[in-house]
């Protein structure tokens, strides 16, 4: 059964007894009684069976037939040749007989394994896996299954982990606005602006975490609404700078440009990728310390058919073990203030456009954040 998850996006309960997100919507589930899967098991084998017999009986009638029909054109007699055409025949049933029980077991086996997992897996246990025997087809079947109940078990996994962080990023700011409003009404403190600032505050927090995850969520579903037109990239590198400018200065940070001139222009939606640049160089400025600088550049790549905007800066550089995740959701450095969705949702806003983002942060320094985007025009967003 269908709910309405966070931001009305539809969610599939999970669980024993509920509908899974594959079953179809027109059957039942579960299946009715509980020996529905051992049911459809047996029912799978026996038409296997009865299949394999017609075939392997047709194949018996058939060399009855030209038996019959080749003895009476050369045996001289209706009856001579008889009893040598029924032991044939007889050696052909046992044969045939015994390869249709090979055939049945070699394909009934592999098929039932795939259906008892798929009930584990409908029951909530994404670490079921099938065995890879049988032919090349159910060792093809029983591989497809399992990468696909790993993805279920790596959706669920993602799911616990991104509840558990939502509940950890809001846990702080509603601990201060609640320990803010229980000081006032119980007369503790005044309601002035030193103890009303904090409230409001951390409800701005909570207020822009909410609208990331909400751009991060829409993005990640192939929601996102894109209004493309012609841009040049040095227009969206000036942009982003000179929004940057002040806030970069007042931290004691040297803020520059560095484009390539002559790049072709971008069919891209401008607001987003000035979203992008403009979390690439707070993410930057965060980590460089007073004194440093962070450039903001963009040159040609793949022979002029795509655009590399870069954003560099002097800080102390990525853990090399947290370098490969610096673009997942809640990912952040022990010291960061951000709430470690910024890159996450730079990473969705890039590969909507059709884009790669990518993170290198070579030993001694310094960090380069990097994405690019195809000078290609698209008919649709």
């Amino acid at each position: 059964m269908r709910d309405r998850g966070p931001w009305g996006r539809p969610e599939f309960r999970r669980g024993p007894g509920l509908r899974p997100p594959w079953w179809p919507e027109n059957e039942p589930f579960p299946p009715s009684g509980q020996e529905a899967w051992p049911g459809v098991r047996r029912r799978f084998v026996r038409r296997l069976a009865l299949a394999v017999g017609l075939f392997f009986g047709l194949m018996f009638a058939a060399n009855a037939l030209a038996i019959a029909v080749f003895g009476g054109a050369f045996g001289h007699g209706q009856h001579r040749g008889f009893g040598p055409a029924l032991a044939i025949l007889a050696i052909g049933a046992l044969i045939a007989l015994v390869a249709a029980r090979r055939a049945v077991r070699r394909v009934g086996r592999p098929v039932g394994d795939v259906m008892e997992a798929a009930d584990r897996v409908a029951g909530g246990d994404y670490g079921a896996r099938v065995e890879e025997r049988g032919s090349l087809e159910m060792r093809r079947l029983a591989r497809s299954f399992n990468a696909m109940a790993e993805r279920l078990r790596a959706n669920e996994d993602q799911r616990r982990n991104f509840i558990a962080d939502v509940a950890h990023e809001l846990r702080t700011p509603l601990s201060v606005i609640q320990g803010n409003a229980e000081g006032m009404l119980d007369g503790l403190y005044p309601a002035d602006q030193e103890h009303l600032e904090p409230v409001l505050d951390e409800t701005k927090v909570m207020a822009r975490l909410l609208d990331d995850l909400q751009t991060l969520s829409t993005a990640e579903a192939g929601a996102l609404r894109l209004h493309r037109e012609p841009v040049a990239p040095e227009q969206l590198v000036e942009e982003a700078v000179t929004a940057w400018r002040s806030g970069v200065e007042a931290a004691g940070v040297a803020l520059a440009q560095r484009v390539t001139a002559g790049l072709p222009a971008l069919d891209v939606d401008a607001v987003r990728i000035g979203q992008v640049l403009g979390n690439l160089v707070s993410n930057a400025v965060r980590h460089t310390p007073a004194g440093g600088s962070v450039v903001v550049s963009a040159e040609p790549v793949r022979g002029g058919r795509a655009v590399s905007f870069a954003v560099t800066d002097t800080g102390p550089g990525i853990d090399p073990a947290v370098l490969p995740h610096v673009f997942d959701r809640f990912v952040r450095s022990k010291d960061s203030r951000g709430s470690g969705l910024g890159l996450a949702i730079a990473k969705s806003l890039v590969e909507a456009h059709g884009g790669e983002v990518s993170a290198e942060s070579p030993p001694g320094g310094g960090t380069t954040m990097r994405f690019v985007l195809s000078t290609e025009r698209r008919t649709s967003a």
